[in-house]
């Protein structure tokens, strides 16, 4: 079992940084592969950003170059570094963990979830 908090989101103005983290409980964090994904109001929620137990890193391609996944196994955590944030980046972003060994950017493919926090990017 693992649980996931995540912190971090807040107001920022276009062209500005944030970064995310999520701490999880347990004792196999470093066993997990480590998505962010996201949901804006009134969209499905999305793919962001995957590490994988190995350190190797997926992006989708709207976040690529601007937003950066990185994972500390000591401290059981996971973030993401957002730069040069716009307003389509408003949503709220989960993290998520998912045992397999396979990378995957769908949301059924991950077995726990954290609650979420809100990003919200003005213009």
């Amino acid at each position: 079992q693992v649980q996931l908090v995540e912190s971090g989101g807040g107001l920022v103005q276009a062209g500005g940084s944030l970064r995310l983290s999520c701490a999880a409980s347990g004792r196999t964090f470093s066993s997990y592969a480590m998505g962010w994904f996201r949901q804006a109001p009134g969209k499905e929620r999305e793919f962001v950003a995957l590490i994988m137990r190995t350190g190797t890193t997926y992006y989708a391609d709207a976040v690529k170059g601007r937003f950066t996944i990185s994972r500390d196994n000591a401290k059981n955590a996971v973030y993401l570094q957002m730069s040069s944030l716009q307003p389509e980046d408003t949503a709220v972003y989960y993290c998520a963990a998912d045992k397999s060994f396979v990378p995957s950017v769908l949301i059924n493919a991950y077995d726990y979830w954290g609650q979420g926090t809100q990003v919200t990017v003005s213009s």
